[in-house]
């Protein structure tokens, strides 16, 4: 959606804020989450709601308010199931399957999965295209599963036999950076992810380029905060990333600059 807001525009780079649960750690499922509710299961519930495009905010806040009852709402009302904005069991094995037209950190954790295995050879961006629709086939015809290209519980179950990288590291980067607003021409307020900066007008959101930093990862960045890894640009190549700001002045004031960033992966 970004179109560059004259010199200000611009770009910084980070690696993927991967998470693998750890043997024996509680996973989404376990229990029922519904309003009220906080807790870690809760934030991993909301990272699957913005793959799907039905979660409109800029981070996954643990907490479970009107936005991810709407949001689950939303989904249960687009497969099917009852619209009561409880994520209970039949809602979450949906929502856990990754398809094509996915996006985000649940896939680009599929991604680093199938590499893992040897049939993913493409770039981790958190974008569920042709090349990891393949991937996941030649997977499910190695193990000889059902090849229809869909992660689904029996497909997830077998690549997890396989033992997974631990997440945890922090990886520090020196990088150039600009930033954006919604407000540009042409510019439609929406990213990549479907996250509404017009809505919520203080996201900490980032432009990335996906074949370098799968869309969904987390970055620290000098100056600007905690921010989603959450659109694309054209003009938006390699290591480089736009940040966004409500106000065209702090766009302007940002420039364009090298600042220091923190990975987590």
């Amino acid at each position: 959606m970004i179109k560059k807001t004259g010199a200000v525009l611009g770009a910084f780079l980070f690696a993927s804020a991967i998470y693998v649960p750890l043997k024996g750690e509680a996973a989404l499922g376990d229990e029922m989450l519904h309003r009220g509710m906080s807790n870690e299961d809760v934030k991993e519930l909301q990272t699957h709601l913005l793959a799907k495009n039905v979660y409109p905010y800029f981070d996954n806040t643990g907490n479970y308010g009107s936005i991810t009852e709407e949001s689950v709402r939303l989904f249960q009302k687009r497969t099917g199931l009852n619209r009561d904005g409880i994520a209970g069991p039949r809602t979450i094995a949906k929502l856990k399957v990754i398809r094509a037209g996915n996006i985000g950190k649940p896939v680009a954790e599929l991604q680093h999965q199938l590499k893992n295995w040897g049939t993913y050879t493409g770039t981790v961006d958190g974008i569920y295209g042709s090349g990891t629709k393949n991937a996941v086939i030649k997977f499910q015809i190695s193990r000889g599963l059902t090849a229809d290209g869909i992660a689904g519980p029996a497909t997830l179950a077998a690549l997890e036999e396989k033992d997974q990288p631990v997440s945890g590291t922090v990886k520090e980067l020196t990088v150039h950076s600009t930033a954006y607003t919604a407000s540009c021409k042409g510019c439609s307020g929406i990213t990549k992810m479907g996250i509404d900066l017009n809505r919520f007008k203080g996201a900490k959101v980032i432009a990335v380029d996906p074949n370098v930093i799968p869309l969904g990862s987390r970055v620290e960045v000098e100056g600007y905060g905690e921010a989603i890894a959450g659109d694309t640009g054209g003009a938006i190549n390699g290591n480089e990333i736009d940040v966004f700001f409500e106000d065209l002045g702090q766009a302007m004031n940002w420039g364009n600059k090298q600042v220091k960033v923190k990975v987590y992966q």
